[in-house]
């Protein structure tokens, strides 16, 4: 229900909101909201979010609201509807304009504020956009409060704009944020050279990193080439970034680099891939991240948090050091939950996404490149030997099945024909496999995953179980 403090001050509106046509569905996703820009997500809702998260966040912890963008061409107009819904309910706005996602993480944790808000879609495509909410604490906001903010919307909207006495808060731009973020990434090493000797190529998926990227790996010594390097909301995660390799692979092999970092739209993830172009994905850094923790003895019980996702080779290469890997939903909010509730200082995805707590409560992949950078050169040995000392992953394969209504991705367990395909995909590999089949939490997406020890079951049974999707769920 709606608050009766929040009805009191609902009761002094003028006219003005336009209501708003929302979705039967929850709103909040696996990572804030996300839709197509103008579809779900446009001006009005925004204005509205701003407003409602303003009213129920301050009441968490007053202060200001950080805020920050990508590159989307849509990011401009989504950040001043939630500026006008912000300042209207009062509250005073930080804007850092363009900047990743960690940096308003990272600000709202460092300053006396209410929280941050982030607007981007991540690694979605350039027509995508949305909403993420950062506590004061600089973790992502707790569910709860997530589902305040929308029964507020649902339930106490009306065509209005509150005027809490004539109290109007301010934007205010803050440029400067951004710089302090990035002199914070420098602060786990020990020289401004320290990565003095390599070359290092960057993938910034013209997102978010291209704000901050370049300059900071430049401050370490190592000599950088940089691709897809300036702000482009037209071309964000096209072809590039976290998500597509194929660019940062060859420039690696052009360029003779050591290492190559790949992005997504905002920075949170990031990717790697050796100068034999394979591809250091999420398990391989928090192998490598964890090997050095657990043998300076900063990797409480030797235990990872992964997510369903992690691949089996990775889970028995770790057990076979002593180490447990613990597996939640896939999300970094669960992988964070996870690690809070056992005390692990290092978790992540597959996809990227890594937490360590003991540098910061969010993911971070810039932060992430560095340290994995700074791994390889003091390891002295070449990446590729160090891919090939660690563990052979297990054949898996993903395959995302574009599923339009919300309502069916939300209730796919409910498809018969879908859960009998499972059972027969499972029975047929025995021990030797395993299915995942999931809706993604921020595109219209079913995602089919199958792993298994051999890779020709694995492409049998992943294109049977997504054809049965297509079938019976797409259309």
């Amino acid at each position: 229900m709606v608050t009766s403090s929040l009805r009191s001050q609902q009761a002094d509106f003028g006219t003005g909101w336009q209501p708003l046509d929302l979705p039967a569905t929850p709103l909040f996703g696996t990572d804030g909201i996300r839709s197509r820009a103008g579809e779900l997500l446009t001006a009005p809702l925004a204005l509205q979010v701003g407003f409602w998260a303003g009213q129920i966040m301050r009441q968490q912890q007053p202060g200001a609201i950080v805020l920050g963008q990508d590159s989307r061409n849509s990011s401009p107009m989504i950040a001043a509807a939630l500026a006008a819904g912000l300042t209207s309910a009062g509250l005073e706005v930080w804007d850092m304009g363009l900047c990743p996602t960690a940096a308003v993480a990272y600000m709202a944790a460092d300053t006396e504020t209410a929280g941050g808000i982030m607007i981007s879609a991540s690694h979605n495509p350039p027509a995508d956009n949305g909403i993420k909410f950062f506590g004061a604490n600089g973790t992502k906001l707790e569910k709860q409060i997530q589902g305040k903010i929308e029964q507020a919307l649902r339930q106490g909207s009306c065509d209005s704009a509150f005027n809490p006495g004539n109290q109007w808060g301010r934007t205010f731009q803050r440029p400067e944020l951004v710089e302090r973020y990035a002199e914070f990434l420098h602060q786990p090493f020990p020289s401004q050279s320290y990565l003095s000797g390599m070359r290092i190529v960057l993938d910034l998926a013209w997102g978010a990193a291209t704000q901050v990227a370049q300059a900071v790996f430049e401050a370490t010594g190592a000599e950088v080439i940089v691709i897809h390097g300036h702000a482009d909301g037209s071309k964000i995660n096209v072809n590039c970034g976290s998500t597509h390799l194929a660019s940062l692979q060859a420039a690696v092999s052009e360029h003779s680099a050591d290492i190559g970092f790949a992005f997504d739209g905002d920075a949170d993830r990031v990717m790697a891939v050796d100068s034999h172009g394979r591809v250091v994905d999420g398990d391989y850094i928090l192998y490598f991240w964890g090997q050095t923790l657990k043998q300076q003895g900063q990797l409480p019980d030797d235990t990872i948090i992964s997510t369903v996702m992690a691949n089996l080779g990775f889970e028995r290469a770790w057990e076979r050091l002593g180490g447990t890997l613990v597996r939640t939903q896939v999300g970094d909010q669960h992988v964070h939950a996870e690690m809070v509730d056992r005390g692990a200082m290092l978790g992540g995805e597959q996809s990227g996404h890594i937490l360590c707590h003991h540098y910061s409560l969010t993911g971070d992949g810039i932060l992430t490149a560095l340290h994995l950078a700074d791994w390889l050169k003091r390891a002295e040995c070449c990446l590729p030997t160090l891919i090939d000392q660690s563990f052979d992953p297990y054949p898996q394969r993903l395959k995302n099945v574009r599923v339009e209504s919300r309502e069916k991705r939300r209730q796919w367990q409910a498809c018969e024909p879908l859960q009998q395909a499972i059972v027969k995909a499972e029975s047929a590999m025995g021990d030797q496999g395993r299915v995942l089949v999931r809706a993604s939490g921020t595109e219209p997406l079913i995602r089919v995953m199958v792993e298994a020890s051999d890779a020709k079951l694995v492409d049998h049974w992943t294109d049977a179980l997504a054809d049965v999707v297509s079938l019976h769920l797409a259309r």
